[in-house]
């Protein structure tokens, strides 16, 4: 293997860490270990021969480029992303690297966009912020469900938990992302409304209908990145948020082999043109286990020179979104997507 072929993962010992670094072994590539604490790092992911270890912060940029020289791609899983992702990405320019994580933060996204794009294309990488659930998936759908097109109306995203059981970065994250969420209506970005609207939802099997809150996340501004939009209008349902706001739900567990848990999901995207209106559904198992076969994907992409996009672009403009939805379904044990009458 090419040392250009090595994916340093920031955050490895992370949850959705640990599901990347595992993700990468899989497909044969070699994982660079990461973080700030070496013995967290020792402690949580037990050494695997020939992978190599990184303990550095993100306040020495010399240090952190010198620790990712060599690495082909930078996947950033360490939340939250408006402390980590520009040093990290600005560090993987530095080494030539190309640079994915998985933000579910609008303002991350969006100082991405706006500050590495040009520097980006100068130095001849990509940097594919949200690549992962919340952000790039629906992404991905809205992207394949149009084809050729880059218009749409209408979109709505309905995504779909049967349980929440969140991670300690989640509550971190959470607890430090407290800007105004974002949505798009005639055509342009716009804060959300106060308060946010509300409502049921129809979700296929298994949720059936659900009450749902109009809640936005990096999907809003990856979209707007780079398709035209009327209105795009982004739910969650209800139930899950309750498992979140309480302090007594336990993180995630185990229950299988993969270390997945439990946890269903469904990912509900309409998108209309006209009279014409498509409908596609992702269902799936364990929202931050999923996350690392997409992230994966996309640097096994990037590693290759199979994108389409350059600078500082979203999932569905950096990758052929319905090959990358293909992939997914061949790769992923339970994930299935499915046009919807």
């Amino acid at each position: 293997m090419n040392s250009t072929d090595k994916v340093f993962v920031y955050g490895a010992s992370g949850h959705t860490g640990r599901f990347v670094v595992n993700e990468l072994v899989r497909r044969g590539l070699a994982p660079v270990i990461a973080g700030r604490d070496a013995a967290r790092l020792d402690s949580v992911l037990p050494r695997r021969t020939g992978l190599e270890r990184r303990a550095v912060g993100l306040d020495d940029p010399g240090a952190l480029r010198r620790a990712i020289a060599g690495s082909g791609a930078v996947i950033n899983c360490a939340g939250p992303f408006l402390d980590t992702a520009l040093p990290l990405a600005r560090a993987a320019m530095g080494a030539g690297a190309h640079y994915l994580d998985v933000t579910a933060e609008q303002p991350a996204v969006q100082a991405l966009y706006r500050e590495l794009d040009a520097p980006a294309r100068a130095a001849g990488v990509v940097v594919v912020p949200a690549m992962s659930f919340y952000g790039g998936l629906a992404d991905l759908l809205v992207t394949a469900a149009l084809g050729s097109d880059r218009d749409a109306d209408e979109v709505e995203i309905a995504v779909g938990l049967d349980r929440w059981w969140p991670t300690a970065g989640t509550r971190i994250t959470g607890a430090r992302n407290t800007a105004t969420r974002l949505v798009i209506r005639d055509g342009a970005l716009t804060a959300l409304a106060d308060p946010a609207p509300s409502g049921s939802w129809s979700y296929p099997s298994p949720l059936g209908v659900q009450r749902v809150v109009e809640l936005p996340f990096s999907e809003v501004i990856a979209i707007e990145r780079h398709l035209h939009v009327g209105d795009l209008r982004s739910y969650l349902n209800t139930a899950p948020l309750d498992d979140l706001h309480d302090e007594a739900t336990p993180p995630p567990s185990g229950a299988d082999e993969d270390g997945r848990s439990a946890q269903r999901f469904v990912v509900d995207v309409v998108v209309r043109r006209g009279p014409d209106a498509r409908r596609t559904v992702a269902t799936g198992r364990d929202i931050y286990a999923v996350t690392a076969p997409i992230a994966v994907d996309g640097a096994v992409r990037l590693l290759e020179g199979r994108h389409t996009g350059r600078g500082a672009c979203a999932p569905g403009e950096a990758f052929d979104a319905g090959d990358v939805l293909a992939a997914l379904r061949r790769e992923v044990d339970d994930f299935e997507t499915d046009e919807v009458a």
